[in-house]
């Protein structure tokens, strides 16, 4: 008999950091390795932000703090929440926990009754499907054509709600795709959603002050606040403040459900790290300047990106609105062998072969549930980016 439980059988390791640990490994045995398949800024966490942290620590913030956080962060996401997107949220309708991927799990492991659906529109975040699986529930994987710039239409979601349906999840600015919702794009899915109030929405939007051109990204509650009794909205610190590392992520939720996720979150974790608390405090009320520096950066790499990778034979590159990811499409280049020998029948087989031979870390679509494509993460410096791209034009050229 395994010590192991059969529930560890139904979900994967995030084949995000699988592609990130070989690249290091490779990197450790002297390969020259460019690694695009990590998901956070390359950016250091603002002076002001870890002198915080710091005073903290000599002021001997070091004990344990309520599970749900500080009173002050809870009041400072509230606040947040209300400058950037007009919401609402009360200090006890907040949660922080140990990163946004915890805040997916307490509100799974909440809500899920064994069978119960939650709807996922591809390309989706690795870890949704895997999350709502280990909670019992059923991921309802619903693909998202690239013609419709791999955004969910209103006639999709109609079609993929059911009675047993409980979550409807959307991320936006998306991961992998860099596609984001604006308000008029939201509309649609918010009538459908009125139609049918036995399903609650779970709004990832950790991504939504990484926007460019101008574009205003949205939000559920934004748009229709009749949706917010059943609407957990979820963002943190770790993308827009280049603070991946100190794992604050947080949600504003009803009162009920936010009661719900604090009581599990008391039985696994408890609070979030009592310093990390004090850092996002002052990230969320302090300068908010750095911000639209570091868009404005992210920009000019993804500009590069997008013309370097149309360039190489094959590819095609769509220009996203957010984020810091491009996901080209690698369909015309299935079926052939590269140079050294690899035969690339699917998209996992092109990021493998793109690693052992060109040393560039991507992942491959399929780990997004929407296969024929990759993913590539421009949140490093210009130069490596630039070689990068020539690496990947030149797998793709020397292609039979």
């Amino acid at each position: 008999m395994s010590i192991v439980a059969d529930r560890m059988n139904r979900i994967s390791p995030s084949q995000t950091i699988v592609i990130s640990t070989r690249a290091r490994a490779l990197k450790a045995e002297g390969r020259n390795i460019i690694s695009l398949s990590a998901g956070e800024p390359d950016f250091r966490t603002p002076e002001n932000i870890s002198r915080a942290a710091a005073k903290a620590i000599e002021n001997g913030q070091t004990r344990y703090t309520d599970v749900a956080g500080t009173p002050e962060l809870r009041k400072a996401v509230a606040e947040r929440f209300r400058l950037d997107s007009g919401l609402d949220y009360t200090p006890e309708e907040i949660i922080v926990s140990t990163g946004g991927k915890q805040v997916i799990y307490n509100a799974m492991m909440a809500t899920l009754n064994p069978g119960d659906e939650a709807i996922i529109p591809a390309p989706c975040w690795v870890s949704y499907p895997d999350i709502v699986t280990l909670a019992e529930g059923k991921p309802v994987i619903v693909p998202c054509k690239r013609e419709n710039g791999f955004r969910m239409t209103a006639e999709q979601l109609e079609a993929a709600i059911t009675p047993r349906t409980k979550w409807f999840f959307l991320n936006s600015p998306c991961n992998p795709t860099g596609v984001a919702y604006s308000a008029e794009d939201l509309r649609p899915l918010c009538d459908v959603l009125l139609r049918h109030p036995h399903v609650w929405i779970f709004t990832d939007d950790i991504y939504a002050k990484l926007v460019y051109d101008g574009f205003r990204p949205a939000t559920f509650v934004e748009v229709e606040p009749l949706l917010r009794s059943r609407t957990v909205t979820m963002n943190g610190v770790s993308k827009a403040y280049a603070m991946t590392g100190w794992r604050i992520g947080f949600s504003g939720a009803p009162v009920e459900l936010t009661k719900a996720m604090n009581k599990l979150q008391g039985q696994s974790t408890s609070n979030t790290c009592s310093i990390a608390q004090a850092a996002a405090v002052e990230a969320l009320t302090g300068p908010q300047d750095f911000i639209q520096e570091m868009v404005a950066t992210y920009q000019g790499r993804r500009d590069m990106v997008v013309s370097m990778l149309n360039e190489a034979e094959g590819l095609e590159c769509d220009v996203p609105q957010g984020a810091f990811y491009v996901f080209p499409t690698v369909e015309k280049c299935l079926g052939k062998t590269s140079s050294g020998g690899k035969k690339l029948e699917t998209d996992e087989d092109f990021v493998t072969a793109l690693l052992d031979e060109e040393g560039v870390a991507a992942v491959h679509g399929s780990a997004f549930m929407f296969p024929g494509h990759i993913r590539i993460s421009y949140a490093t410096d210009t130069d490596s980016l630039r070689e990068a791209c020539t690496r990947i034009q030149r797998f793709c050229k020397g292609l039979l």
